[in-house]
């Protein structure tokens, strides 16, 4: 599968199956899509009137040496890879452990009803969070690197238990040689001195909520009395991301259809002193008046290449900064398992509730469905598990002829639940907000390259 398309000046041209992306003139640009139907005389005579024939023989040579050594119209050989990979044994390698399940935020795009999860407010105990670093450590097999996200609602609402466990699961380490990696999502209304020094030395990553511009982020992430958040949260964010040395972070936030000229709050992010920044498309029904339209899909598109375009001239003035969106790598990338079937949820990732249950990931939580076990018995429901397994760019028929399926391995499953009723189908706007970033992304590459 080739993918070809311009953007921003450059003729780009990706092979899907072997990764390779170049950059070519407008000749060879335009004789990729003929050169397995036409003879070298045929092209020849087809490009006649704007090309000499030296020009169509060496154009036609670039293409042929491309192709023989595999680097353009590759074959796909990962299909039967990834259904060998399924059936090895399962092992639980990371955890999504919602320490609360309370928020002293009332943001309107909450997709966890203000920390609540469809049930009721609840703080993990240590008992609990205990069992869970029990269970993932006994399910982990011979995987020595393990990974424990904690989550909500906000997490340092229950922060003394986040110490008691980083502390439990510090001295496990010694005892079954493993090596736990903490991160922490908060949304920076408690974040002070001493938080900031535990998260720092303990914390491996961590996700500050925010969503750009001062009258953005305050409209869709106010206090529950309505009050904006911004001015208290963000100089601590500042704070933290320095203290941090500007790595190991990233500032999350979410755009609406309120605010689809989004390039410029992750501008204001950026101005602000921020160098990891995440602004992503908000994922909601379309009975929300916030929620993305796919009329508003051009837009948004439009607003992606202008960001990238910025993106590249301050790259080249010495004050760039990291988009995660815009991350990729042309090198080899994530392995051949996680390029295929995705993050793992239901199977090596699963989402735990504050009394101790187990889900597929924390976009379940709640949808008694996908309820697959608990920590005291583990994992009950192996037919949700199984399904979660077999699921990759393979078995949706959307992803199959996607350029962009090796990028984004096949979606969210929980997007494409809700939106479809089947793990195995995948969210349409999703998709397409994502074939743009891949094409901007590889474009960046391209430009900085030169």
């Amino acid at each position: 599968m080739v993918h070809q398309y311009k953007n921003n000046g450059y003729n780009i041209v990706l092979d899907v199956n072997s990764g390779s992306v170049h950059v070519v003139d407008d000749l060879v640009y335009d004789m990729i899509p003929l050169y397995k139907e036409k003879t070298q005389q045929q092209l020849t005579e087809y490009f006649s009137g704007r090309n000499s024939a030296e020009e169509v023989r060496e154009a036609w040579e670039e293409i042929s040496e491309l192709e023989k050594n595999e680097q353009l119209f590759t074959e796909d050989i990962y299909e039967n890879y990834i259904f060998d990979f399924k059936k090895r044994p399962t092992v639980v390698k990371a955890l999504c452990l919602h320490i609360a399940h309370d928020c002293n935020l009332a943001c309107k795009y909450c997709f966890a009803e203000e920390g609540e999860y469809h049930g009721r407010r609840a703080l993990m105990s240590f008992e609990v969070g205990k069992k869970a670093l029990d269970f993932v450590i006994a399910n982990s097999g011979n995987r020595h690197n393990l990974e424990v996200d904690f989550f909500g609602g906000e997490p340092l609402m229950n922060f003394d238990v986040v110490k008691q466990l980083v502390a439990y699961g510090r001295e496990q380490e010694k005892i079954h040689d493993k090596k736990f990696r903490f991160t922490l999502t908060t949304n920076g209304v408690l974040l002070n001195d001493d938080i900031m020094e535990f998260l720092n030395k303990e914390m491996a990553n961590v996700v500050l909520s925010t969503d750009g511009r001062k009258e953005v982020h305050d409209y869709m992430r106010p206090f529950r009395n309505g009050k904006g958040s911004y001015d208290l949260i963000m100089p601590k964010f500042q704070k933290l991301a320095e203290s941090r040395h500007q790595k190991n972070y990233y500032v999350r936030g979410t755009f609406t259809h309120y605010n689809k000229d989004f390039a410029a709050d992750v501008l204001s992010l950026a101005d602000m002193g921020f160098e990891q920044i995440s602004v992503e498309p908000v994922v909601a029904s379309d009975d929300e008046p916030y929620a993305i339209k796919a009329e508003d899909i051009p837009e948004i598109c439009a607003e992606y290449d202008k960001l990238a375009k910025e993106m590249i001239i301050r790259e080249k003035e010495g004050r760039g900064f990291n988009f995660f969106h815009f991350m990729i790598d042309l090198s080899g990338g994530p392995c051949v398992a996680k390029r295929l079937s995705g993050c793992g949820s239901g199977t090596e990732y699963l989402a735990v509730t504050p009394w101790g249950d187990l889900y597929p990931c924390h976009q379940f939580v709640g949808q008694e469905e996908f309820l697959m076990g608990n920590v005291d018995e583990g994992v009950t429901r192996e037919d949700i598990r199984d399904e979660f397994k077999g699921c990759n760019v393979y078995t949706k028929e959307k992803c199959r002829n996607c350029f962009a399926k090796f990028y984004c391995s096949g979606g969210c499953a929980a997007n494409a639940y809700h939106f479809h009723h089947s793990i195995n189908d995948a969210y349409d706007i999703g998709c397409e907000l994502m074939r743009k970033r891949v094409e901007c992304a590889i474009m960046i590459k391209a430009a900085l390259a030169e």
